[in-house]
């Protein structure tokens, strides 16, 4: 039987990761998976406790008492489900992306996701989008791509996307800083850091239009995908 089409899109925040994956996966109509989206629901849960995202005791503690979950939503996306409850928009907020990558760092909260995320590739196949993606959850495909972009364009994508959901408050310096700040910890944690996989497609999105990522992925996919063993 032939494995299902996985692709993993890895990147920074403000590369266009989500964008790209989400269109891909209807592209190539595949299931699409925002793994970030898993992360920030167990920040969400560590919030509404009380817990600190730094201290990695309470929060392994958390984790065997919080159901998460995946299933294929009707439009053939992957669905993340908290305690049998889709996510909502309190995901998004400022609060809970800050708490996410101090979260994330922990070896406990990794190895739970990542067998998650794994299961569903197993399965059924999918646009996967992360920051280990292509290094850690599904490095077994041949399809891996890694996203970047200048420092600037990040930062006023990232602006745009927090003013559309409400925070008129920040300017693109705060914006910059936060990513810096996040970056830095990103790639500086011992478990699952941010770099591309050796054999990933490196892809400049800072001059390129989502729609123009999105038919270079493709074209290469299908290229490999036609060419003599797959």
């Amino acid at each position: 039987m032939t494995a299902p089409l996985v692709v993993a899109i890895d990147g920074a925040a403000g590369t266009g990761k989500s964008t790209v994956a989400r269109a891909l996966a209807r592209e190539l109509a595949l299931p699409y998976l925002d793994t970030g989206a898993m992360y920030r629901a167990l920040a969400l849960r560590a919030l509404e406790l009380g817990i600190a995202p730094e201290d990695r005791a309470a929060v392994a503690a958390m984790l065997p008492a919080t159901n998460l979950e995946l299933r294929l939503a009707a439009d053939g996306n992957a669905l993340i489900l908290l305690d049998g409850q889709p996510l909502d928009d309190r995901i998004r907020s400022a609060e809970v992306a800050a708490a996410t990558s101090r979260l994330a760092v922990h070896p406990e909260v990794r190895e739970r996701l990542v067998e998650i995320q794994r299961s569903l590739a197993r399965r059924h196949g999918g646009v996967i989008e992360g920051r280990d993606i292509g290094t850690r959850v599904v490095p077994e495909t041949p399809f891996k791509f890694f996203l970047r972009a200048e420092p600037d364009v990040r930062a006023r994508r990232r602006l745009a996307d927090l003013r559309a959901a409400g925070r008129a408050d920040l300017e693109e310096a705060d914006v910059a800083r936060d990513l810096a700040e996040r970056d830095s910890r990103d790639v500086a944690r011992a478990i699952s850091p941010l770099v591309p996989a050796p054999d990933a497609v490196w892809i400049d999105t800072s001059a390129l239009s989502a729609g123009e990522v999105v038919a270079e992925l493709a074209r290469r996919i299908r290229r490999r995908l036609s060419s003599p063993g797959g």
